[in-house]
């Protein structure tokens, strides 16, 4: 996990221990009682909605942390449709590739779409592993080089055909 993965967790964390730590129980019922002493309609109105206002608060944050959690989860958790659609993505990607630089030698490439079943992603899953770094950030950069490749043959043939035409 990178730096900024785990500083978002240690936040979360640390926003879900003030919010537990809170004992909104116990404070909720202490109020109560207290509140039962004002004298006052309009008191007890004010305290009241001051109650359920800070309550309604307190939940919002909840539910934000919660939703910082599943999102921290969701970078890392892959479903067996999401897997499926993986193998076929990637083996269409490889064939693109392939006929982008067909000198090159894409063997591996082949055992890396072995490697692509819902049993092994899933497993590897479990340990933790990082889909996007390992997986995405190295077909981006042979993507990029692929296609680099590819244009600068492109343009280094079209320089050719203008220069012979200058002569």
């Amino acid at each position: 996990m990178d730096d900024t993965v785990i500083t978002a967790i240690a936040t979360a964390g640390s926003q879900l221990a003030v919010l537990a730590a809170k004992e909104t129980a116990t404070q909720v019922s202490n109020r109560f009682q207290a509140i039962r002493q004002k004298k006052t309609y309009e008191e007890l109105c004010n305290s009241y909605e001051e109650l359920i206002n800070e309550l309604v608060a307190e939940r919002a944050q909840a539910i934000a942390i919660a939703q910082a959690y599943k999102s921290e989860l969701n970078r890392y958790e892959i479903t067996d449709e999401d897997i499926v659609h993986l193998q076929n993505t990637v083996g269409r990607a490889l064939d693109i590739l392939k006929s982008f630089s067909p000198d090159s030698d894409f063997s591996n490439f082949e055992n890396f779409k072995s490697l692509l079943s819902v049993d092994t992603l899933k497993a590897m899953q479990l340990l933790g592993f990082d889909y996007k770094k390992a997986i995405g950030d190295p077909l981006t950069e042979v993507c990029a080089d692929a296609i680099r490749a590819n244009l600068g043959q492109k343009q280094s043939t079209a320089n050719r055909n203008n220069q012979k035409k200058r002569n």
